[in-house]
């Protein structure tokens, strides 16, 4: 029924936002899942589709959501073959959690915590203890990584429990303080192209009777940054990343079971100033906000003290057809950030969060001019960012 044109329009409430899959079906439940079926204490099957195998290898590709991989058959004939195998046969994608951005994402692979527990809620939040901004991407200002995040990996819990483990991605990532808090655990192996990388996994899986290896490629998410998920670029990476995949499968050592999934995915917004708000220039949105973090489909807002109802109540009116606006308490209780939040991490949540629903994001002109030139983005809670695949090869 349409709206009559002397009503108010009417927010989006946070309640309708679809919420990931935590405990059942999410990146987070991934690696307990397999390594449960290892026999490593602790754990248990979340995944209930999975079935067990003695070597597991995860190679996840950096922005390569659910419904890019549908939509280009042509460019991935190898990812789209093995659609009907996700999620063990189901055929069905898992979710990323949120928000749908790397830090996030990768800390809940590693340490199979939801973000409300591993205390990496987005790709900037504010650092409680000191008031400033924390990037926890580029780790930008320094904080002590341990501190920040506490909680032991899957990998080193795999290792003690005697599985042979390893990552295998680019030789930069070694010492990141992200690798540190979310992938550490066993061997690290350093190697500069895709193709070494991929025999090496398969190298490091036939290691051990029991192996847990995991291998990464970022230059999807890269090209897709810069070029949008429409661009020739994009679709350049797509198809070699797709021979990637192949390489892999190919070389299985028996009683393997290969995992193919992502981080998030990614949606291409107009550069138009319907679908780019920049709120460097928006003196409504910018009132009362003493720290804009997130990016720029999944907003935490910080407000100054005494004006947080404030803020909620004009980013709702201004924003509320177009994205998902929450307090804190409120996308808690929606399970946004997963069933359970650590105390140390609740400070870290916006008072203000906005998820954007539409093809739009929150740009910051001068704060952020890098983010705010992206083409291709992502962090919301659309299915287009939130669903990745969970694609299966055994031998």
């Amino acid at each position: 029924m349409a709206q009559p044109a002397w009503q108010d329009p009417v927010p989006l409430s946070p309640d309708t936002a679809p919420v990931p899959e935590y405990g059942s079906g999410s990146l987070a439940d991934l690696l307990p899942t397999l390594v449960a079926g290892q026999e490593v204490p602790g754990f248990g099957a979340a995944i209930p589709e999975l079935t067990p195998a003695d070597r597991n290898c995860v190679f996840l590709i950096d922005g390569l959501g659910w419904e890019q991989i549908k939509g280009h058959p042509d460019e991935a004939p190898f990812l789209h073959s093995l659609l009907p195998t996700s999620r063990g046969g189901t055929g069905r994608p898992i979710t990323a959690g949120f928000p749908s951005t790397t830090a996030t994402s990768l800390a809940s692979v590693g340490t199979g915590l939801a973000p409300g527990e591993h205390g990496l809620p987005g790709y900037t939040v504010r650092d409680p203890g000191t008031g400033a901004l924390m990037n926890q991407l580029r780790w930008q200002p320094w904080t002590e990584p341990r501190v920040w995040q506490p909680y032991p990996t899957v990998f080193q819990l795999a290792d003690a429990a005697g599985v042979h483990t390893a990552q295998v991605s680019a030789p930069d990532f070694e010492r990141t303080p992200l690798t540190r808090v979310a992938l550490s655990g066993g061997s690290f192996l350093g190697r500069l192209s895709g193709e070494d990388r991929m025999d090496t996994a398969a190298q490091r899986l036939a290691a051990g009777d029991r192996s847990l290896v995991y291998t990464y490629y970022s230059e999807v998410d890269g090209k897709g940054h810069r070029f949008g998920v429409d661009s020739d670029a994009w679709r350049g990476q797509l198809m070699y990343v797709d021979g990637l995949a192949r390489r892999l499968a190919e070389q299985l050592p028996p009683r393997s079971a290969l995992y193919i999934t992502a981080d998030h995915g990614m949606i291409d917004v107009p550069f138009d100033e319907r679908s780019r708000i920049d709120f460097d220039e928006d003196w409504e949105l910018s009132a009362g906000v003493a720290l804009l973090g997130g990016e720029g489909r999944a907003r935490h807002v910080y407000a100054v003290p005494g004006a947080q109802a404030d803020v909620l109540a004009v980013w709702r009116e201004v924003l509320g057809e177009q994205f998902w606006v929450a307090s804190r308490d409120e996308a808690i209780a929606a399970g946004w950030f997963g069933p359970r939040i650590d105390e140390r991490v609740h400070g870290r949540i916006g008072d203000v969060i906005a998820a954007a629903h539409d093809d739009v994001i929150i740009t910051a002109s001068v704060n952020e001019p890098n983010e705010s030139a992206m083409a291709g983005v992502h962090g919301s809670l659309t299915p287009v960012e939130q669903l990745v695949p969970l694609l299966e090869v055994r031998s």
